[in-house]
This record gives C-alpha cells, structure tokens and sequence, in this order.
C-alpha cells in the first residue's frame, strides 16, 4: 500500500504531466477530433492557426501550425484527394525552406480488417504521400515512411466519426 504523502506525490505527477501534454497539444486537432471529424471522403488538415513565431522554425509545430501535418483517406483507400494534395504540397514548401529537416511519413488505417491488411494499407497511404512529394522537388532521401496499420489510432471508438479521423498519413519531422 501506498502512503498518504505518496499517493498524494503520485496525484500531482500525473496532473503536472497532464497539464505539460495539454499544453503541448494540437488543441484545433483535439476540437476536430471531438467536435468534427473528417468527412468520409479524403481530406486534410492544417494545423492550429497560429504564427510561425509561436514555434521553433523547423520544428514539429511549426509544420502542423504553417503546412499541417496530416492528410486523411476514404475507407480501403490510398489516393490523394484534392485536399491531401493541397496539404502535401505546403509540406514540400515548408521542407524547402528547411532544406536540413526531413520527414517519416506515417500511415494508418481504422481498426477494420486483419493487423497485416491494414500495415500493408497503411504502408501505400504513406507511399503515395511520400511519391507525391518526391514528385514536388523533395528528394526521396529526405523522406522516410513506416506503417503502424490500425496499432495507433488517433481516437478510439467503432464508428465512422472515429474511423475517419484513424485513416491518415501524418508527416513527422526529423
């Protein structure tokens, strides 16, 4: 058992931290999420609306706040809809004025279908990201991609609203 002095050591460490990955957070991304999803059809979104000033230049907020980081698929999809290009193609923007960063793209997929459909699903989502930008100027030495299939979603739920906002490519910076 854990002492009084203890447990009450351990309840302010876990809201410390829950207030620092608060603070952290993409709070658009978290109203998008709860508020309004992803329409079934492919489409992207673009960050917090905030100054490029807010951010470190060439860090992770700073790509989420001025290109967005992620792009979004309709259900057993890969294509690039109108607004997953429009994303990529300020991603390509932003990776050439930071010629020094680059990006593992990400691709997942909601919990529908075996764990080895969705890694190969996931891996053709973050493929046709990582062509298109290649296709864009950016050098495909820059660009590294990794599938995690269904084993990290975005938001938990079995339903549409949830699957939606699971089927995406999310640009990372290294």
């Amino acid at each position: 058992m854990l002492s009084n002095a203890l447990r009450m050591k351990f309840i302010v460490l876990a809201a410390a931290s829950t207030l620092a990955l608060a603070a952290c957070s993409d709070t658009d991304d978290k109203a998008a999420m709860t508020t309004t999803p992803p329409p079934a059809q492919s489409s992207t979104t673009t960050g917090p609306s905030v100054t490029q000033a807010e951010y470190a230049p060439g860090s992770q907020g700073d790509l989420e706040a001025n290109a967005g980081s992620r792009i979004y698929f309709g259900y057993d999809e890969y294509n690039l809809d109108d607004r997953a290009q429009a994303t990529l193609s300020k991603q390509a923007q932003w990776l050439k004025r930071y010629p020094n960063k680059s990006f593992t793209i990400e691709g997942h997929a909601d919990e529908r279908g075996t764990r080895e459909y969705n890694l190969a699903l996931g891996a053709r989502r973050a493929e046709a990201a990582k062509r298109y930008l290649a296709g864009l100027g950016i050098e495909e030495g820059r660009l590294n991609t990794i599938s995690y299939g269904k084993e990290r979603p975005e938001i938990a739920g079995s339903n549409e609203s949830a699957w939606a906002q699971n089927r995406r490519a999310v640009s990372v910076v290294q």
